[in-house]
């Protein structure tokens, strides 16, 4: 479980995310939809732990992510909108190295990673520098690195980005098993069609400010006419 209570972010005068209050439950597909600059990714990056909150708190599991970084650290993974990774290093170099950092046992790793390797299409290029892979191949690592080590919660930002639709359709047939399981999954897009169609619920962002949260069925009980995602997404961040 994620808890955000009363989670403010400031940038000088700029009130970047203003007093969000949000619970994301176990086993559950939740969606962070907001418009550019509406404050999903600095809400991200509080979580992860890149950035310090102004006021308020944040919890995985009960642990709070300030008072016990490391110890919330180790039940997330993290799936940046950019993923700006080690270009000197090979793919498996760079999974080796998360491996280690999560203190896994190297045979097991190595057999998982194997596994969604061959799932992403990316094992021929393992042994190959980082650098020389495109911005598809580079996400397809860095969703292994995020997933071979199992952990409980998994926090994507922008994750379809750069993704051909075979490995689009693999990693939301992951998110979903990982639900199943009673993993969590909290993951922005703005690609509604995919929110619409596996997010259990949805949470809208405008301006630092939450204003909506539900299923689908309730967020069309808050719009007026909507029925699509998208349709109660521009009604409800239309100014």
């Amino acid at each position: 479980m994620i808890s955000f209570n009363q989670l403010t972010k400031r940038f000088g005068d700029k009130v970047a995310v203003n007093n969000l209050n949000l619970t994301v439950q176990d086993g559950e597909i939740f969606g962070f939809l907001g418009p550019n600059g509406a404050g999903k990714t600095t809400t991200i990056k509080m979580l992860v732990g890149l950035l310090e909150p102004s006021t308020g708190q944040i919890s995985v599991n009960n642990i709070d992510v300030r008072q016990n970084p490391l110890e919330a650290k180790r039940l997330l993974s993290y799936v940046p909108d950019n993923p700006d990774i080690y270009d000197k290093m090979t793919g498996k170099q760079y999974l080796d190295f998360l491996g280690a950092v999560y203190n896994l046992d190297p045979a097991m790793a190595d057999k998982t990673i194997r596994y969604y390797a061959d799932l992403f299409e990316i094992t021929d290029a393992l042994n190959d520098l980082i650098g020389s892979y495109s911005h598809g191949m580079k996400q397809k690592l860095v969703l292994v690195g995020a997933l071979f080590h199992n952990p409980h919660t998994l926090v994507l930002d922008e994750p379809m980005v750069g993704l051909d639709p075979k490995s689009s359709f693999n990693l939301k047939e992951i998110m979903r098993q990982r639900c199943s399981q009673g993993l969590s999954v909290f993951f922005s897009t703005h690609v509604m069609e995919v929110a619409e169609k596996i997010c259990d619920r949805i949470a809208i962002i405008n301006h630092g400010n939450i204003i909506a949260v539900g299923t689908m069925d309730e967020l069309r009980a808050m719009a007026h006419g909507g029925q699509t995602l998208e349709e109660l997404f521009l009604e409800l961040t239309n100014e």
